[in-house]
């Protein structure tokens, strides 16, 4: 648009804008992303994002975008530091004496953040995977990824089938949280301690270090419940017998953006360590498979890292599927889907 000028002011071609911003709209309507509804691949399908839920953002915070991501924006190096794209507290020049303390500036837009949740198998392949969360931008970035993740599953992710679910009771309430030394303190309310058996009461905890875990500055956490003396520190690697499916993928997370090709990394402990990526489009069929090997398997963890590029015309919803083949029959097993944005290549 030209600048306005006393000779030329805007307000004199009210026709031409009304037509100009019609022509702006109906490009943005043709131009946006649809998200087809999931087929029926082998094991059930994934519910579809409803039509009238936004997607994700994976911009910086204030920015609008149409895609998910398929990563968090914030990577404190230590507790107080703001999260990325967060204003920076410049303090304004004074040209006077002040009356009182000046407040920092609030930081405005959206921070997205990971929080870790169970999903549910037919198959007996139970374990937990990164779920996205874009909440208020915040410099307590450990805080809100607590408090999102005792909030539990919502919406879409309740509606899979299997749907997810959390092992931690809910009332849990956030008492507490500190920073130190690579080690988070986190405080919890007695309501956690209703996760009595060996299986819910380590899930419970793995969704609580995998979560927080997430930040750089955070290599191990401690779990204080009730008011009682926090336990010992634990990492990711301490939890992964129980809480974590035959194949874990952390990248990318459940309902985010693959990307494409797809950079899928994660855990597995599989038979001879290989395994299959597949993926998948919104009807369900087959775009791409590939075998991926991790750095050890048979009764180990090893790390995996795959590339995975594939066709499509359109951005939608689709599905990263991960499997193993049995080696009695090379039927599949240890499988589990995670509902992903696909979109064209280049």
């Amino acid at each position: 648009m030209e600048p306005r000028t006393e000779d030329r002011p805007v307000t004199r071609h009210p026709v031409i804008l009304t037509v100009l911003l019609a022509i702006v709209a109906a490009i943005a309507v043709a131009c946006s992303p649809s998200a087809g509804a999931l087929g029926a691949p082998p094991t059930p399908a994934i519910t579809a994002l409803p039509s009238d839920q936004a997607t994700p953002s994976d911009a910086a915070p204030g920015t609008p975008s149409t895609a998910p991501s398929a990563e968090p924006t914030s990577a404190p190096s230590q507790p107080s530091d703001a999260p990325s794209g967060a204003p920076s507290a410049t303090p304004t020049p004074s040209t006077g004496p002040t009356t009182g303390p000046t407040a920092s500036p609030t930081p405005t837009g959206t921070t997205i953040l990971r929080t870790y949740f169970v999903l549910g198998s037919f198959t007996g392949n139970d374990g937990i995977v990164p779920v996205l969360r874009e909440v208020p931008a915040t410099k307590a970035v450990a805080r809100a990824a607590m408090n999102q993740l005792l909030a539990g599953p919502q919406g879409v992710e309740l509606q899979g089938s299997p749907a997810m679910y959390s092992f931690i009771p809910e009332g849990t309430r956030l008492v507490d949280l500190t920073i130190d030394g690579g080690v988070a303190t986190v405080l919890v309310s007695k309501e956690f301690a209703a996760a009595s058996d060996n299986v819910r009461a380590t899930t419970a905890r793995a969704q609580v270090v995998y979560t927080l875990t997430q930040f750089p500055a955070i290599k191990q956490v401690r779990i204080g419940v009730g008011g009682s003396d926090p336990e010992p520190a634990a990492g990711r690697s301490d939890f992964q017998e129980i809480a974590l499916p035959a194949i874990f993928v952390d990248r990318p997370a459940w309902g985010a953006a693959a990307g494409n090709p797809a950079h899928v990394t994660g855990l597995a402990n599989v038979f001879e360590a290989t395994f299959r990526v597949q993926i998948l489009d919104g009807k369900g069929n087959v775009l791409a498979d590939k075998q991926v090997m991790a750095s050890c398997g048979t009764g180990c963890w090893g790390n995996f890292a795959a590339d995975v590029p594939y066709t499509i015309g359109k951005a939608q919803y689709g599905t990263l599927r991960v499997f193993d083949l049995s080696a009695k029959d090379g039927t599949p097993e240890s499988q589990t889907d995670y509902r992903v944005w696909l979109t064209p290549a280049g």
